[in-house]
């Protein structure tokens, strides 16, 4: 049996149907947090003993407190009723933010995880310190002009999956397993096979895959005003590379690396998995440590902390309505944070 990982929990919240989200986490204590937003192959216990899984969890496990969960109707999670959309994913996301309860984190979204993490960061950049995504798209099949062919074959895949899914025949999991990762090991392969089994039944996995489909993030990508980095393996099969373009490319400012691979998601032992992991670690983690604030700058950020307005602080330190403004236009900048609810947070997160 697989050893459990240091500082590794499993924890209940649930949506407003009532189904039980389970989330977990592990990792470094006191480093930042990030969540890992879901996506269609997931179990919060078996992800333990999945050799392709594990890896990741413990490597960036290393340097930052990293919370998991699984989609509803998948690992540990309930399911429900509920017709499964981009509002289904960010809802599930949401309960999970609250109930770790941390003031700001980052967010990982991984393939089908992406339009989540896009959308919950769009939506609340205030709670949002870094965006990380890997291997996903800015928008789903069913909004991009492909030949009716194309669909049909799409089609007769979720058919496959509905009806071969939860078989203990590996034949159906291996079509899948060998297209997202072609260069993985055979134990791996094996272990991937299991976990699409494990994770959900056929009906609920084709139903996550069709709302994924039908996601489309294009607006929210362009409003996202949070230190993002996308990445994107070289030769992904299931995800063409153009994708990962399209992705950095909406989102302003955004980090874009190529990874050398040929898998989905990379995986040890192979180069591209340890740079995915230094990649996401630094990122995350480079602007953890406090601003270097003057006394002056430190001053004016705990009045800020204390919730008070422009005229309120003008009293307090005596000094010009104008020169306030500017002086918080610069404590703004240090802080990395735009306008003045992002600035309370991030006040008060680093005990000023």
């Amino acid at each position: 049996m697989t050893p459990g990982l240091p500082n590794h929990d499993v924890r209940f919240t649930q949506v407003a149907s009532g189904a039980r989200i389970a989330w977990a986490r592990s990792g470094r204590a006191g480093a930042p947090v990030m969540i890992r937003t879901g996506h269609w192959l997931t179990h919060v216990e078996y992800d333990l003993r999945s050799p392709m899984w594990r890896p990741l969890i413990e490597r960036l496990g290393r340097q930052v407190e990293l919370i998991r969960y699984d989609l509803r109707g998948c690992g540990l999670s309930g399911a429900d009723d509920v017709p499964l959309s981009l509002q289904t994913f960010v809802e599930e996301l949401s309960v999970v933010v609250a109930a770790r309860g941390a003031p700001r984190f980052a967010l990982l979204g991984m393939s089908g995880g992406v339009a989540a993490a896009v959308a919950y960061a769009a939506q609340h950049p205030d709670r949002v310190s870094h965006l990380v995504l890997h291997a996903g798209a800015t928008h789903g099949l069913m909004h991009r002009q492909v030949p009716p062919d194309t669909l049909a074959f799409h089609e007769a895949q979720l058919r496959l999956i509905e009806l071969g899914w939860g078989r203990r025949d590996p034949g159906v999991q291996q079509m899948f397993t060998s297209r997202f990762m072609p260069d993985a090991s055979v134990e791996q392969m094996s272990s991937c096979n299991e976990h699409q089994r494990m994770s959900c039944d056929g009906t609920r996995a084709a139903a996550i895959l069709r709302a994924t489909d039908a996601n489309d993030v294009r607006e929210l990508a362009r409003a996202v005003r949070v230190p993002t980095l996308v990445l994107h393996s070289e030769g992904d099969l299931a995800m063409p590379l153009i994708l990962g373009h399209e992705l950095a490319a909406a989102i302003p400012n955004a980090r874009f690396v190529v990874m050398q691979t040929r898998n989905h998601i990379p995986v040890e032992p192979e180069p591209a998995f340890e740079r995915m992991c230094q990649l996401i670690t630094a990122f995350v983690t480079e602007s953890a440590a406090p601003p270097a604030l003057t006394p002056a700058e430190r001053a004016l950020a705990a009045l800020v902390g204390q919730g008070l307005d422009n005229l309120q602080i003008t009293a307090q330190l005596g000094l010009a309505e104008k020169t306030v403004r500017n002086r918080l236009s610069a404590l703004y900048g240090k802080l990395g944070v735009e306008g003045r609810a992002m600035a309370v947070v991030r006040v008060r997160e680093l005990g000023l």
